[in-house]
């Protein structure tokens, strides 16, 4: 199912998430607008509660609008995403300042749109890679700041991606999670899930999950609800609500 991250439908839809604006994206006066700039209240949830501003790691970067957002404040920013298609854009965004791209209507009519990058972003501290969120390359150094931002429920083993956070952060920094918690065995085979199953016939959380791979190693600092708005077409959304759970290094 991880191939559905490569297609011309989700690339549209990601681009469209990151970088629409309201009427883009929600153009009637009613609906959840609360739940637009999902990217966008990410990076500056991790803008406020930082305490250092030296590096910071977007990982499920996606086509790379929390990157950016991140590099006005971040002396060096790491995006890390596995879809090939998804970096492609980002880097795109980042060399050029925008993409084209057709934002579905209505059957099979669209309207081009552009993508463009934010106005306090700085491109040039900012590294998009292509990369498995579970198997992480060896040389990417400590960070004091971590976003997964909707990722844990898309990956194979979110707990082979939680037990690396420890060697990535430094002493006293922070990490932003942010999920929907919509385990699916496409995506997630059911005994690596952390929450959203039974365990000796009790029910096991998300968040119980997430606390059990972190352990002694973090500190739960608050919870939030996050609202967030995917259009597929004119007439059709998926609104959700991510967990938003913020985490500090011992």
């Amino acid at each position: 199912m991880s191939g559905i991250y490569e297609t011309d439908k989700l690339l549209s839809e990601y681009l469209l998430l990151h970088y629409g604006s309201r009427r883009e994206i929600l153009p009637w006066d009613f609906g959840p607008a609360e739940a637009l700039d999902f990217p966008l209240r990410c990076a500056q949830t991790c803008l406020r509660e930082s305490s250092a501003f030296g590096r910071a790691l977007d990982l499920g970067c996606a086509v790379g609008r929390a990157a950016f957002e991140l590099s006005g404040t971040f002396e060096k920013v790491v995006g890390i995403d596995r879809s090939a298609r998804f970096i492609k854009a980002a880097r795109t965004i980042q060399k050029e300042g925008e993409l084209s791209y057709e934002r579905l209507d209505e059957g099979i009519v669209t309207t081009r749109l552009i993508a463009k990058r934010p106005s306090v972003s700085h491109p040039e501290r900012v590294e998009f890679r292509e990369g498995d969120a579970c198997r992480l390359p060896k040389d990417l150094g400590q960070f004091d700041c971590i976003l997964l931002s909707n990722l844990l429920c898309r990956v194979p083993n979110p707990e082979a991606c939680l037990r690396q956070l420890p060697g990535l952060l430094r002493s006293g920094g922070r990490i932003l999670i942010t999920t929907p918690c919509s385990w699916m065995e496409e995506f997630t085979l059911q005994s690596a899930w952390l929450g959203g199953m039974l365990r000796d016939g009790k029910p096991v959380t998300t968040l119980e999950g997430l606390s059990h791979c972190l352990g002694s190693e973090f500190k739960l600092l608050r919870m939030e609800e996050m609202p967030f708005l995917i259009r597929e077409h004119a007439r059709k959304f998926q609104w959700s609500v991510a967990q938003a759970s913020l985490w500090k290094r011992s």
